[in-house]
């Protein structure tokens, strides 16, 4: 008789044939070896039942359930398949400052990886898997290969997050091929964002810090690109979404009403206003031959 090892193994193994993406089949593994501590999975009930009586989100319920049917489907088993809804929630938009703050408090490789991540909404496992080749330094334009299924897209670096982009490669040992970010995985890259996080939350004694997720970079771009833009379905391509329910989102989460919210600035010359656009600094109006810019906070 096959070991649970080997009948795990066979699951993952039609997935890849199947051509499910890397991170679905590693999401798989790792619920079924959870699953595999508590209960027989070859007892559908029991799984059942220990998936129900969890003290856990319906999420991660959801992905138990999704990674288990994978396993009965393979393995001709017959279950009722529970279905677990996950309550929709409004992503909290972090603050400018405090993402800059994480950024200059980090080493030079997780700095400039929060600095993409900002610049581009890019998605976390999209970006660890960004090779040299996929850079073009002249331009200062990346081109990921996109998760998801989603449209393909090119994303632009600001000025500042291409010159840490440049300095890090004059330090590293990277050929045309090779990923960006050498061994680290996604996995990787949350855990020491996390952690930098954490030692600015504490340093700072602002608790609100350590609730920014890594995956709120991403939706701090899309805000950000939509009140620039008020252009919905630029934003949607440029976050690589493949439906558009998916983009509306990021409509209700502008509350500009308040002045407190923004930085302002003024420019007396040309040069000034072009280093506040650069900066991401929106032209307001002219006045005593004056140039206003603002920008959230």
């Amino acid at each position: 008789m096959p070991s649970i090892k080997t009948e795990i193994i066979d699951v993952l193994w039609k997935m890849k044939k199947e051509g499910k993406a890397d991170a679905t089949i590693k999401n798989v593994s790792k619920a079924l070896h959870v699953l595999t501590k508590s209960c027989d999975l070859n007892d559908t009930e029991a799984v059942k039942t220990y998936i129900a009586i969890l003290d856990r989100k319906n999420g991660y319920k959801k992905q138990l359930c999704y990674s288990y049917d994978c396993y009965v489907k393979t393995h001709n088993l017959e279950w009722n398949k529970p279905k677990y809804i996950v309550a929709e929630k409004m992503p909290k938009i972090p603050l400018e400052s405090q993402i800059n703050l994480i950024i200059s408090k980090s080493s030079r490789k997780l700095a400039l990886a929060i600095s993409i991540s900002k610049d581009t909404g890019i998605r976390p496992i999209e970006l660890m898997n960004l090779r040299l080749r996929d850079v073009d330094l002249n331009k200062g334009a990346i081109y990921p290969t996109t998760a998801k299924h989603g449209s393909p897209r090119v994303l632009k670096l600001k000025n500042n997050t291409l010159t840490m982009l440049k300095n890090y490669l004059a330090t590293k040992n990277i050929e045309i091929n090779d990923k960006l970010f050498t061994w680290w995985t996604s996995e990787k890259y949350g855990e020491n964002f996390r952690t930098a996080r954490n030692k600015v939350a504490t340093k700072m004694c602002d608790e609100t810090i350590k609730s920014i997720r890594l995956y709120d970079l991403r939706h701090y771009f899309a805000t950000m690109l939509y009140n620039k833009t008020r252009d919905i379905l630029f934003v949607k391509q440029q976050m690589g979404h493949k439906k558009i329910d998916n983009t509306l989102k990021y409509t209700q989460l502008l509350q500009f009403e308040n002045q407190d919210n923004y930085t302002c600035k003024v420019a007396v010359d040309i040069e000034q206003s072009k280093d506040l656009i650069e900066a991401g600094f929106e032209y307001v109006t002219e006045q005593d031959g004056l140039k206003l810019y603002r920008k959230r906070k």
